[in-house]
């Protein structure tokens, strides 16, 4: 691994070779905010694939163009004059002095639930910080990350169950509430139970220490695998999907189960 000093040359040269690309090159040259956030909420997204993947190679990847985005909005805000990399680093590092007094002050903890409640009471006690504890919660999140967020912030108030398990009478609740709806025929009831229902699954999995987004993601990937196995089957007898029954694709999903089982 590389020493401190390498560190920072290193991170001197891509702020030089930008500093080129803006003036030299015709695309970097005329990028704005709003041009690049598209491309910023990508590659976090490509990001966040390799690092469910555990892919080392596109993590180191997908790092550096997520690096590359922050340099580049730091360079536009120096071209404004607002701020620059420098304005930016050391508001991060006072933010971070500022939040862990554990560290670099003379307050105790004793536990990783600690620190998080201190950190969003010193959140609200900030200059210029959040007014109110949900207000930290950007508008634009996904909403099962949003979910998350919001519970996760409100039990460091102490807003909580008392024990994990308690949760699951609620999640009963919302089901067998989104389970009355269904008589109704009401497409708004529905879906707003179904939010219910949903929300206190999430609160469930933070309760137990599972990260909801990343739960689903490896579901998704899980039946994927599963369902590009049953094509596959069903292909190499010469018919199509919808051709065949449920029975029969079921027999082969118990199949693709095993298959994919063995081979992920």
């Amino acid at each position: 691994m590389h020493n401190r000093q390498e560190k920072i040359e290193a991170l001197g040269r891509v702020i030089d070779t930008l500093d080129i690309l803006r003036v030299k090159c015709p695309w970097d040259a005329k990028q704005t905010n709003e041009s690049l956030r598209p491309n910023t909420i990508e590659e976090v997204y490509e990001l966040c694939d390799a690092l469910i993947n555990e892919d080392n190679a596109n993590i180191r990847k997908e790092l550096g163009d997520v690096l590359l985005h922050v340099l580049f909005y730091a360079k536009i805000g120096e071209e404004k004059q607002a701020f620059d990399i420098v304005d930016v680093c050391d508001a991060l590092n006072n933010k971070l002095i500022f939040r862990h007094p554990h560290v670099f002050g003379d307050v105790s903890v004793n536990s990783t639930d600690e620190v998080l409640k201190n950190w969003e009471e010193l959140k609200l006690k900030e200059k210029g910080g959040n007014k109110t504890v949900l207000s930290g919660v950007p508008a634009a999140l996904p909403a099962m990350i949003k979910a998350d967020r919001i519970q996760e912030k409100a039990s460091n108030v102490g807003f909580d169950w008392e024990k994990p398990e308690q949760v699951w009478d609620k999640v009963r609740e919302e089901l067998g509430e989104f389970e009355e709806t269904l008589s109704q025929k009401s497409p708004e009831r529905m879906e707003e139970e179904m939010g219910d229902l949903l929300f206190s699954l999430i609160n469930a999995a933070r309760l137990y220490k599972i990260n909801p987004e990343n739960a689903l993601e490896k579901t998704n990937k899980k039946f994927i695998r599963r369902f590009e196995y049953l094509e596959k089957r069903v292909h190499e007898t010469g018919r199509q999907l919808k051709d065949m029954t449920l029975a029969e694709m079921d027999k082969i999903w118990d199949e693709a189960k095993s298959a994919t089982a063995e081979s992920h």
